[in-house]
């Protein structure tokens, strides 16, 4: 009985309460938008079934001209957002995210200068 129900919560329906969205803004230092910054978004947890179907948990695309990015719905939980441009370092960070919507606000720095030992 036990194990049967522990199958039937792993495969419950997810429900729009337990989905997010999530708008990604890409800024330089000065606070300027970065357009064409890759944005990567995971969804870290376990796999969530929508209805017999999988519920999309990453997301790839690229900020638009204002330096924003509108990701489609993902499950609240811990998010993974991932942020490169070409010029800049790399962005990395993991969000609890429970809210229905958030913005999240990224600052890319400048590359550090090279140094050698030789």
């Amino acid at each position: 009985m036990r194990k049967m129900l522990l199958i039937l919560l792993l495969a419950a329906p997810i429900f729009a309460d337990d989905l997010t969205r999530i708008k990604v803004v890409v800024l330089d230092t000065a606070g300027k938008p970065v357009d064409r910054a890759n944005i990567i978004v995971k969804f870290e947890g376990r796999s969530i079934a929508k209805l017999g179907r999988k519920v999309k948990t990453s997301w790839e695309m690229r900020s638009s001209q204002e330096g924003v990015a509108n990701i489609p719905e993902l499950p609240k939980g811990k998010i993974l957002v991932q942020v490169t441009a070409r010029n800049y370092q790399t962005y990395g960070q993991t969000f609890e995210v429970e809210e229905d919507q958030r913005t999240i606000e990224v600052k890319l720095s400048p590359p550090q200068p090279q140094y050698t030992v030789h």
